[in-house]
């Protein structure tokens, strides 16, 4: 069987690139508002869950995206009913998988970010007129910035590589789900060691220049 090697770097880049931008998103929503929010009730219980991923198995996480969207499931049942689909084993659930499992990085280090940031600076610009809004995207982000660039990518890498949660909800299809790493094992597996290390050292190239860039806004930042 012929094997289109560029496949799963396209697939895995899409995936970790839309992924990614989810969780970042997310991420940077859920910090904001937990921060803004100190005396919420549950908040120990909240932070607890948006970090669980960091702690649980890739294997757990897939575990449980199964059953929530799986087929008996009131969601899965309901994706059915409006896509005449299952979200299992589509390109959907490979990027569910990514956004769940890199989300928790960005959440701490945006979390870290805009506890840095001096309230007196925001509040200064509340009593000149600025709405929460543009206090948050003129002056939060901005002074967060470094934080939260080191998180996306951060994110983008941990979505890059995700491996377990993807394999168990998204399955290893050819051209559909099969992202980079899965590819790898498959490769191994099959003793087509030439093409899992190619694989590898993509993976490992663009791991190097990520951290590379992380490095560089620590630096900069010191």
């Amino acid at each position: 069987m012929q094997i289109d090697f560029w496949a799963p770097i396209k697939l895995s880049i899409e995936i970790a690139a839309f992924s990614g931008l989810c969780a970042i998103l997310l991420g940077i929503v859920a910090a904001r508002a937990v921060l803004k929010q100190p005396g919420i009730k549950g908040r120990m219980l909240i932070e607890t869950i948006f970090l669980l991923p960091i702690v649980l198995p890739p294997t757990v996480i897939g575990f449980l995206l199964v059953v929530l969207f799986g087929h008996n499931s009131p969601v899965g049942q309901l994706i059915f009913a409006l896509f005449d689909q299952s979200l299992i084993f589509t390109w959907g659930a490979a990027a569910i998988a990514s956004i769940v499992v890199a989300f928790p990085l960005m959440y701490q280090s945006a979390k870290a970010g805009f506890s840095n940031v001096d309230s007196e600076i925001e509040d200064a610009a509340r009593m000149d007129g600025a709405t929460d809004w543009r206090i948050f995207w003129r002056i939060s982000v901005p002074l967060a910035g470094r934080s939260l660039m080191a998180g996306a990518i951060l994110t983008f890498a941990r979505a890059l590589g995700e491996f377990g949660a993807t394999l168990m909800f998204a399955g290893n299809i050819p051209g559909k789900t099969q992202t980079m790493p899965i590819a790898i094992y498959t490769a191994f597996e099959s003793g087509q060691s030439e093409l899992a290390w190619a694989w590898v050292g993509i993976m490992v190239l663009m791991s190097i220049l990520m951290l590379a860039v992380i490095q560089f806004l620590q630096r900069y930042r010191s």
